[in-house]
């Protein structure tokens, strides 16, 4: 037997149709915009740009079927973004399926592990 550990990894998406809805940069994005309150604080968390942000924000709005994200005007206090509550059940969601999603990648690889010995 090769002297390497094997190991099952993956990562999951949120979909919508056949559009890739969310992913674990994207929520992300979410909880980084929900925590700033703004779309160019998340990105600047992320490295990322303005423009990426927006457009990753734009695309889940457009996809999500309701906003996820929405702006917020500038004026006297400035501008900003909230997620709706739409959007904070995303993130929810997320987290709830990301946790089965971790305890079944364990119980894989502890079968990868006996399959191989």
């Amino acid at each position: 037997m090769p002297d390497r550990k094997y190991s099952v990894r993956s990562q999951f998406w949120l979909m919508a149709g056949d559009e890739a809805l969310a992913g674990p940069g994207r929520i992300e994005l979410l909880r980084l915009i929900q925590a700033t309150g703004s779309i160019r604080q998340a990105a600047l968390a992320m490295g990322m740009s303005y423009r990426a942000a927006w457009d990753a924000v734009d695309a889940m709005n457009k996809r999500a079927g309701a906003a996820v994200v929405t702006r917020l005007t500038g004026g006297r206090s400035g501008g900003g973004a909230r997620l709706t509550e739409h959007g904070q059940r995303l993130i929810r969601a997320y987290a709830r399926l990301e946790d089965d999603h971790r305890r079944h990648l364990a119980r894989m690889n502890a079968k990868l592990a006996r399959l191989l010995r």
